[in-house]
């Protein structure tokens, strides 16, 4: 099915480093300077990846989720473990030959209308939680973090070296020849912060949110070197502009006069957007709801199935 706008959230802030941050590059292979560089943007600046936050964020609520319920969020590193496999999903028993034969009911002509929407609906009903926000082989993101940057005036263009050793588990002192030292960007340097949801229900919306306050009291470490207490940041955000396009008596579909007041908006280089802070709270209440209504089903089926 072909994506329709329905709703956007932009979120702006800083990220500040509590303590020194270590993301690496890998191993150098310059015949000077430090073993293991920090990542640099082209002009040699600290730069976050979008996708080492975006990544903690996924870890850290995946693990909320599988706390309540081991369903509800796959791990995406292992194919065996994702709540789709390919063979699920191209198998001769899979999700494709089923909708091949769901399509049978309908008029040959109508098949070609409604096949894609039959396989979205299948797909996101079989597909974990976590996934549905943050993606799947299956499932585009509707999450999306730019790289940070940093905020040049808090960084004095230096980096601190630090040393570090391997240790002979045996004798438990420092193994031979393993001597090496790491790049760090210091404590208190900052980071522009900018993320953008799209077409996010309301409980995704609330699942995001806790994710986020979790970088805001300082729980998420991202990079290495945690065990020494490298990686603390903490996130601040300034802005949440939102914007909603659906239509209020049927929440799936898009409501053409607000789309094209929002696109009018822009046109005359007016904000379009509204203040979201006042909705956490409903964002997170419509997350608790449809976590308990999932564990009411799944405790129901198990009933059913005699388990």
């Amino acid at each position: 099915m072909f994506d329709t706008f329905k709703n956007r959230l932009e979120i702006t802030g800083k990220l500040t480093t509590i303590t020194a941050l270590r993301i690496s590059q890998g191993r150098s292979t310059e015949p000077i300077g430090t073993d293991l560089p920090v990542i640099k943007d082209a002009l040699g600046q600290p730069l976050i990846p979008g996708s080492s936050f975006k990544g903690a964020l996924r870890s850290r609520l995946e693990s909320f989720l599988r706390g309540i319920d081991s369903s509800f969020a796959a791990n995406p590193a292992i194919e065996a473990e994702w709540s789709i496999t390919n063979d699920r999903m191209n198998g001769k028993n899979g999700i494709k030959k089923e909708i091949e034969k769901e399509l049978e009911q309908y008029p040959e002509k109508e098949r070609a209308a409604i096949k894609d929407h039959l396989l979205t609906d299948k797909i996101i009903n079989e597909t974990d939680l976590i996934s549905q926000l943050f993606g799947s082989p299956w499932i585009a993101s509707k999450f999306q973090v730019h790289d940070l940057t940093v905020v040049t005036d808090t960084w004095f263009g230096q980096y601190q070296e630090r040393d570090g050793v391997a240790i002979d588990r045996d004798t438990e002192t420092a193994a031979d020849g393993k001597l090496y030292d790491f790049q760090v960007v210091p404590a208190n340097t900052e980071f522009e912060f900018r993320a953008v949801v799209e077409n996010a229900a309301e409980w995704e919306l609330g699942l995001l949110m806790i994710g986020l306050h979790q970088f805001e009291t300082e729980q998420i470490p991202l990079g290495g070197g945690r065990s020494r207490g490298l990686g603390v940041v903490k996130l601040d955000i300034k802005d949440m502009h939102w914007v909603d396009a659906t239509n209020e008596e049927d929440p799936t579909k898009t409501d053409p006069n607000k789309l094209l007041e929002y696109l009018k908006k822009l046109v005359n280089n007016e904000s379009g957007y509204t203040d979201a802070k006042p909705l956490k709270t409903k964002w997170t209440q419509a997350l608790i709801n449809h976590l308990e209504q999932k564990i009411n089903s799944h405790s129901t089926r198990s009933i059913l199935a005699g388990e």
